[in-house]
């Protein structure tokens, strides 16, 4: 577990889940670009638990920043099964989750929340969970940043390196899904799985990285 001296400022588990409120600005209805954090935002080192590992993807401070002087909130959302395995602890994710921001905010760029969900179907109890609802693609950790931060998903788009962040929009009701080839975005099927999510009502789009996403503009208008 943690101890309620360590974890960050505006944070809590519920039920099991990360949820934490940096920047709360609730009195208007906002959009929200919905972030995975491994391969889309920090180059993927699979399982990331060290301080010393945290590398910003080239371009994503400035698409955060971005995203930040237009008053659409950002939010992170991860799957961290690592904590569910036992492979490292919540003390690691905090301390890498912390240095993350800090990186971030010497670019001037940060996020509104950071949300993460440690359960899978072959985790460690009390961590085993055949299909959590807040595991992505399930929309848990979406839905509960909207109530938190009051965010309009039927403006507002996911950006990530899996078919399963994309799926967590379609189920969020989101306006769409950008999918990146860092990360595990280059794995084969990965990218032709992501594009058959597409509706009418669910947009998805590819790119090389966060960095080479569509103008923020163009996406929430």
């Amino acid at each position: 577990m943690y101890s309620k001296t360590q974890i960050p400022n505006g944070a809590e588990l519920v039920d099991g889940v990360f949820h934490q409120i940096i920047k709360s600005d609730t009195t208007d209805l906002r959009p929200v670009l919905f972030l995975d954090r491994d391969g889309c935002i920090v180059i993927e080192t699979n399982y990331l638990h060290k301080v010393e590992e945290v590398q910003i993807i080239n371009g994503a401070a400035n698409v955060i920043a971005q995203a930040n002087s237009l008053n659409i909130a950002v939010v992170v959302v991860t799957n961290q099964a690592g904590i569910g395995r036992g492979y490292f602890t919540w003390e690691d994710f905090f301390e890498v989750q912390q240095e993350i921001n800090s990186q971030l905010a010497k670019a001037g760029a940060h996020f509104d929340g950071v949300f993460a969900c440690p359960f899978h179907e072959k985790g460690k109890q009390p961590y085993q969970h055949p299909n959590h609802p807040s595991r992505k693609p399930n929309p848990g950790m979406l839905d509960a940043a909207a109530v938190s931060l009051n965010l309009d998903l039927s403006r507002s788009w996911i950006v990530g390196d899996r078919t399963s962040d994309l799926g967590a929009g379609l189920n969020a009701r989101l306006a769409g899904g950008i999918h990146v080839a860092s990360g595990h975005g280059s794995r084969e099927g990965e990218r032709e799985s992501s594009l058959a999510l597409a509706t009418d009502n669910y947009k998805v789009l590819t790119a090389k990285s966060i960095a080479n996403i569509p103008e923020m503009i163009d996406l929430f208008t």
